[in-house]
């Protein structure tokens, strides 16, 4: 039986107990909340914190809102949550895409949406989809709080910008007109890992793509941000050649490894096709042509 080396455990009931539980036990101290990423790792001796702070009990983090032109998500939101989100259903359907293919209805329950981005696994859905969206993630510490772009925020594999002694509190999601998203995954078998999948947001104004973004997950070391193929939208008639060209760079831009889940050659392509995919239904949706 694999188990976890030991730890020291305590639960916070405040985002202010909880910073202040982080800054006085160091830099070995992890947060927990669903623990369907960290607990495994710490079995495989991967991850050994030498202090858990648990969070569930800090509610002031689990919502979902609207605030100043933005959907704000709170970190401690739960997948079943956002599932279930119709505001987040009509204003940003990739996340209902990407919940609805998310493991199963047990890690659903209890796997959160902060921890699924701090996890910074490079085949987890979320992560795509909030650079896709262009989110923005509020960071609170002792000295305060800041505001990240998604494209700043995962640093490395299973590396972020949240420093020692920080938290996750919020996800923030601008609504801009003629918006269109949508979420496109191959897996093994259902509620597994993606051997690929493509996160895509386009924001159409007078018939052309005025912004666009497109993200891949389980192509590399990092959720891979496709900045070619977003300036190769903007601007541009949607068409099926324009989707092609897309993903003739997603091919490009990706940098999977073989394993048991297939050979590069076929993650490459796979990427390529789903990023098509994601961008046309993306821009349907945008358009009004599909629900």
């Amino acid at each position: 039986m694999q188990t976890p080396a030991p730890f020291e455990y305590e639960r916070a009931t405040s985002v202010e107990g909880a910073i202040a539980a982080l800054e006085r036990l160091g830099g070995e101290a992890r947060i927990i909340a669903g623990g369907h990423s960290l607990l495994p790792m710490m079995k495989l001796r991967l991850a050994n914190p030498s202090h858990l702070v648990d969070i569930n009990d800090v509610t002031e983090l689990s919502y979902i809102r609207e605030q100043d032109g933005e959907v704000r998500i709170g970190a401690l939101t739960r997948h079943v949550e956002l599932l279930d989100s119709e505001l987040l259903a009509r204003a940003f359907p990739v996340i209902r895409d990407a919940e609805s293919v998310i493991a199963d209805p047990v890690v659903r329950n209890r796997g959160t949406i902060g921890g699924s981005l701090c996890q910074a696994d490079a085949a987890e859905d979320l992560s795509a989809v909030c650079v896709a969206l262009k989110a923005r993630v509020v960071i609170r510490g002792t000295g305060g709080e800041r505001v990240v772009d998604m494209d700043d925020f995962h640093v490395g594999p299973f590396t972020t910008a949240v420093g020692a002694g920080e938290v996750l509190t919020e996800i923030r999601l601008a609504r801009r007109p003629g918006a269109g998203s949508a979420h496109e995954k191959v897996e093994r078998r259902a509620g597994d890992w993606a051997i690929a999948a493509a996160s895509a947001a386009v924001w159409v104004d007078g018939g052309a793509i005025a912004d666009a973004g497109v993200a891949l997950s389980a192509v590399g070391l990092t959720t891979i941000h496709l900045t070619r193929a977003q300036e190769l939208l903007r601007g541009r008639q949607p068409s099926d050649e324009l989707f092609a060209e897309a993903g003739e760079i997603a091919s490009a831009d990706c940098s999977p490894s073989a394993d048991g889940r297939g050979p590069v050659d076929y993650k490459r392509h796979l990427a390529g096709v789903l990023t098509q995919r994601a961008l046309r239904r993306a821009t349907a949706r945008a358009l009004g042509q599909e629900a």
